[in-house]
C-alpha cells in the first residue's frame, strides 16, 4: 500500500505522485542479506587503499554472490560507489588539490556518456551485457597488471611529439594546496581529454567502472599532471558522473534492490573511512597488480558462467 501522495499545484494545475511506502520494504529479504555488510566494508576498504573503482568489486559481487541480474548488479554497484567515494572525494576538496577548470571539460563527455551507457545496459540482451562485463573486467585488470600506478607516473611520459607539440603553449595552470604545496603546470589540449571522459564515461554506465582508470592515467601521461592533482580531478569527475549513472540505474528496473544497498551503502561509509588510513602505508605498486590479477579472474567466471550455463 502507499504510503504518501503529494500534490505540486502550480497556474492552477495539479501534479500528484504516489510514493511507496515503509511496508513495501521487503524487511525479511534485507535481514537474510546481513552478510552484504560486512563484506561491502572489506571491498570498500580494500578500493580505497588501493585507488581503485569500488564497484570493479560491487558489481560482479552483486551478479555472482547475492544473484542479481547484470544490469541491477551494475546500477546497484555505482549507487555504493557514491556513497563509497565521498569520503575521498571531500578529502580532495579540503586539500584544495582538484583541478575544476579540467575536470569541467572532462564531465561535458563523462556525465552524457555515462547517461547513456546506463541506458544501454538496461536495453541489451542480458547475455551480451554479461559478456561486455566479463570482458571489461578482464581488460581492466590487464590495465591494472600492465601499467605502473598513477603515483608512479611520470608526467607527460610517452607523451609523443604530436600531443607535446599540441599540449604547448596552451598556457600554465596553478593550483596551491591547503598543505601550501604549489603545482604548476601546462595547460592540457582538451579535445583528447573530452573523447577519452566520453569513452570512459560510456564504458563505466555499461560496466560500472572503467572511468578514473581512463582518465587519471591520461591526465598524467598526456597532461603532464602531477599525480596527486590528477587523482584528485578524476575522483571528482568520476564522483559526478557515477551520481547521474546511477540515477539513471535506479529509475531503469522495476524493482531496485533497496534491501541489498541499504547493508551496502553503511558498510562502505565505515569501510572508506578506513582505508583511507590504511592506503598510506600499502605499496601501489605490489596492490594493483595484484587486484588486477583478481579483476581477471572474475572476468573469466563471468565469462565462464554464461557460456557453461
Amino acid at each position: 500500500m502507499p504510503l504518501l501522495t503529494f500534490a505540486l499545484v502550480g497556474d492552477g494545475v495539479a501534479l500528484a505522485q504516489t510514493l511507496p511506502g515503509p511496508e513495501s520494504f521487503p524487511v525479511d529479504e534485507f535481514l537474510a542479506h546481513w552478510w552484504v555488510f560486512p563484506a561491502s566494508i572489506v571491498f570498500s576498504l580494500v578500493a580505497l587503499a588501493s585507488g581503485v573503482s569500488g564497484a570493479l568489486f560491487f558489481s560482479p559481487f552483486f551478479m555472482l554472490v547475492v544473484g542479481l541480474p547484470p544490469a541491477t548488479a551494475i546500477g546497484a554497484g555505482l549507487m555504493t560507489e557514491v556513497f563509497g567515494m565521498g569520503n575521498g572525494l571531500l578529502n580532495y576538496v579540503r586539500q584544495r588539490v582538484v583541478d575544476y577548470r579540467t575536470a569541467k571539460w572532462l564531465l561535458v563527455g563523462a556525465v552524457p556518456a555515462t547517461v547513456v551507457g546506463a541506458f544501454a545496459a538496461h536495453l541489451v540482451p542480458t547475455t551480451l551485457l554479461k559478456l561486455a562485463f566479463g570482458a571489461g573486467l578482464l581488460l581492466l585488470g590487464g590495465f591494472l597488471v600492465y601499467y605502473d600506478p598513477p603515483e608512479k607516473c611520470e608526467p607527460g611520459e610517452c607523451e609523443g611529439e604530436y600531443l607535446k607539440k599540441k599540449n604547448d603553449g596552451r598556457g600554465k595552470t596553478t593550483i596551491e594546496a591547503a598543505d601550501g604545496e604549489t603545482f604548476d603546470y601546462d595547460t592540457c589540449w582538451r579535445p583528447p581529454g573530452v573523447a577519452l571522459a566520453t569513452a570512459g564515461g560510456f564504458i563505466t554506465g555499461i560496466i560500472s567502472a572503467g572511468l578514473p582508470e581512463v582518465t587519471t592515467t591520461q591526465l598524467i601521461v598526456r597532461c603532464r599532471m602531477p599525480p596527486r592533482v590528477a587523482v584528485a580531478t578524476s575522483v571528482f569527475v568520476l564522483a559526478i558522473a557515477a551520481i547521474a549513472g546511477a540515477a539513471v540505474h535506479a529509475v531503469s528496473v522495476d524493482a531496485f534492490p533497496v534491501h541489498i544497498v541499504a547493508w551496502s551503502i553503511p558498510g562502505v561509509l565505515i569501510g572508506g573511512t578506513v582505508g583511507t588510513r590504511v592506503g598510506k602505508h600499502v605499496p601501489s605498486e605490489v596492490m594493483e597488480p595484484a587486484l588486477g590479477v583478481v579483476f581477471s579472474i572474475v572476468g573469466v567466471i563471468v565469462l565462464a558462467s554464461e557460456f557453461l550455463a
